[in-house]
C-alpha cells in the first residue's frame, strides 16, 4: 500500500503521496484530468525551470525575496531545468485552462525541493512556499506563455533548424554529383521536357532552405516574452524593475535574445507569436512532404514503376510477400508531415479561442507546437540519415526514359512550329518511336540542326540573361 501525507489548499485536505514533490494542486489535477496520460515535453519542464530561477533571482536582487530562500529555489529550478525532476510533473495535456496545473506543479516540486535543501522535509511549506515564495511576482497567464515562447524557440533554434540544415546539405551534394545526368521532367504526371536530376534535387534543397530561412527570421517573435505582465498584464504584485530583469536573466540563461513585447496587454490576450510559428512549421511540413512523396513516385518499382532513383533498403516491407521492400523513411516522413500540419490547425482554433485577457487554451497549443517541431526535427534527421544519404540515380532507366519522351518536340518549336511538333509528338508515342527517329525519317530537319535542335546538354542548361 502506498503511504500518503496530508496536504492542504484553499479548497481543504488533500492525500499526496508520501514521496511525491508535487502538493494538493498538483494532486488534485491527477485525480480531475485523467484524460490522455500525455505530458507537456522536456523542453516545456526546462522552461519552466528557468523562469522560476530568472524569478527568484531578480526578486532576490530587489530585496523581495531573502538570499537564503532565493538560493534555494534557484538550485531546485536549475535541477527542474536540467531534467533531474521531470517524473514529477504528471499533469495531463487536457488540464485546467491557462496551464495553471501545470504551473502549481512547477511551483510545489520547486518548494518542496528548495525546502528540504533548506533543511525542511518534503510536504512542509514553512520555508518555501509555492505561491507566496516561488510564484512570486509571477501568475499562470504569464509564466505558461513565457514557458511555451522559450521551449519553442530553443527547440527551433537548436533541434529543428540545424536538422533542416543537415538535409538540405545532402541534398545539395546530391545536386551537384547528379548535374550532368539528363532526365524526363513530368508535369500533370505525364512526360515533360527534359531536365537535369541536379536540378529536381536542387529544387527540393532549395524548398528545404526557404523554410530553414523564414524559420530563422521568424523564431524572432517568439523572443518578446511578457514575463512580469502577472495575471493581466498590469504587473500586480510585482516590483517595478521586476519584470526588466527577470527577462535579462532569461535571456542570460538561455543565451538567446528575449526581450519585453512592446505591448504588455496584447502579450497577455493573445497568441499571435506562436501562431506565426506554427505556420511556419506547417509550411515547412507540407515542403518536407512532398520530397517524400516524390522520392516515393521516383523510387517506385522496382521493376512497375519509375525507378528512376534507388532508396536504401532499411527493411523487409512485407508480412506475406518475400523480398518486398518498400520506400518505409518516405513513409515515416509523410505521416510526421501530416501530423505536424493538424497540430497547426489546432493551435490556430484554440490560438482563436482566446476571450477577454487571455487565451486558456495554452496547454494543448504548448503541446501542439512543441510536439511538431520535435517530431519535425527528428524526422529529418532519421529521413536524411537513413534515405537521402544513400539515395541512387538509376542511370540506365533514366537515359532510356529520356530517350523515348515525346516531350522533346518542344524543341522543334522554334523549327518547324508548334503544330508540326505536335504531330511529330503524336506520330512517336504511336509508331513506338523516338523524337529523332520521326524528324529524320520524314526529312523535316537536316542532321546537323536536328542534332541541335535536340541537343540535350544544351535544352537543359538553365538560360542565361
Amino acid at each position: 500500500m502506498e503511504e500518503y501525507r496530508l496536504s492542504h489548499d484553499s479548497l481543504g485536505d488533500v492525500r499526496v503521496p508520501k514521496d511525491a514533490y508535487w502538493g494538493p494542486q498538483t494532486q488534485r489535477a491527477i485525480e480531475n484530468f485523467p484524460i490522455s496520460g500525455l505530458r507537456l515535453p522536456r523542453r516545456f519542464i526546462r522552461a519552466q525551470g528557468i523562469i522560476k530561477w530568472a524569478a527568484a533571482r531578480a526578486n532576490s536582487e530587489l530585496g523581495e525575496l531573502s538570499p537564503e530562500r532565493a538560493a534555494a529555489i534557484m538550485k531546485a529550478a536549475d535541477e527542474v531545468a536540467s531534467g533531474l525532476w521531470d517524473a514529477q510533473f504528471v499533469v495531463d495535456v487536457y488540464q485546467a485552462g491557462a496551464g495553471t496545473s501545470q504551473n502549481m506543479n512547477a511551483n510545489e516540486v520547486i518548494a518542496h525541493r528548495a525546502q528540504q535543501m533548506m533543511g525542511g522535509e518534503i510536504g512542509d511549506v514553512s520555508l518555501v512556499h509555492p505561491n507566496d515564495h516561488v510564484n512570486m511576482a509571477q501568475s499562470t497567464n504569464d509564466t505558461i506563455h513565457v514557458a511555451i515562447h522559450i521551449a519553442g524557440a530553443e527547440a527551433i533554434v537548436h533541434d529543428l533548424i540545424p536538422a533542416i540544415l543537415r538535409a538540405e546539405e545532402t541534398l545539395e551534394s546530391k545536386k551537384a554529383l547528379w548535374m550532368n545526368i539528363v532526365k524526363s521532367g513530368r508535369t500533370h504526371l505525364q512526360d515533360a521536357v527534359p531536365m537535369r536530376l541536379g536540378q529536381e534535387i536542387g529544387g527540393y534543397a532549395g524548398a528545404l532552405k526557404y523554410w530553414r530561412q523564414a524559420l530563422e527570421d521568424g523564431v524572432s517573435a517568439l523572443y518578446a516574452i511578457g514575463l512580469g505582465g502577472n495575471a493581466v498584464g498590469t504587473g500586480i504584485n510585482a516590483h517595478p524593475e521586476y519584470k526588466t530583469r527577470a527577462t535579462a536573466y532569461v535571456a542570460e540563461k538561455t543565451g538567446l535574445p528575449f526581450h519585453q513585447p512592446d505591448n504588455m496587454f496584447t502579450f497577455i490576450q493573445n497568441m499571435d507569436a506562436i501562431l506565426q510559428v506554427s505556420g511556419l512549421v506547417r509550411g515547412l511540413a507540407t515542403a518536407v512532404g512532398k520530397l517524400a512523396n516524390d522520392l516515393r513516385l521516383l523510387s517506385s518499382g522496382p521493376r512497375t514503376g519509375i525507378g528512376e532513383l534507388k532508396l536504401p533498403s532499411v527493411q523487409p516491407g512485407s508480412s506475406i510477400m518475400p523480398g518486398k521492400v518498400n520506400p518505409v523513411m518516405a513513409e515515416m516522413m509523410n505521416m510526421i508531415c501530416y501530423q505536424a500540419i493538424g497540430n497547426d490547425l489546432t493551435i490556430q482554433q484554440a490560438v482563436a479561442g482566446a476571450q477577454l485577457e487571455l487565451n486558456v487554451m495554452m496547454p494543448v497549443v504548448a503541446y501542439n507546437l512543441l510536439q511538431a517541431i520535435h517530431i519535425m526535427a527528428n524526422g529529418l534527421d532519421a529521413f536524411n540519415d537513413r534515405a537521402l544519404k544513400g539515395l541512387e540515380a538509376n542511370v540506365e532507366k533514366i537515359t532510356s526514359y529520356v530517350e523515348m519522351n515525346t516531350a522533346l518536340a518542344t524543341a522543334l518549336n522554334p523549327y518547324i512550329g508548334y503544330d508540326k511538333a505536335a504531330i511529330v509528338a503524336k506520330t512517336a508515342f504511336q509508331e513506338g518511336k523516338t523524337v529523332r527517329q520521326v524528324v529524320s525519317e520524314q526529312h523535316l530537319l537536316d542532321a546537323k540542326t536536328l542534332d541541335e535542335a535536340l541537343d540535350l546538354e544544351r535544352i537543359t542548361k538553365p538560360q542565361e540573361p
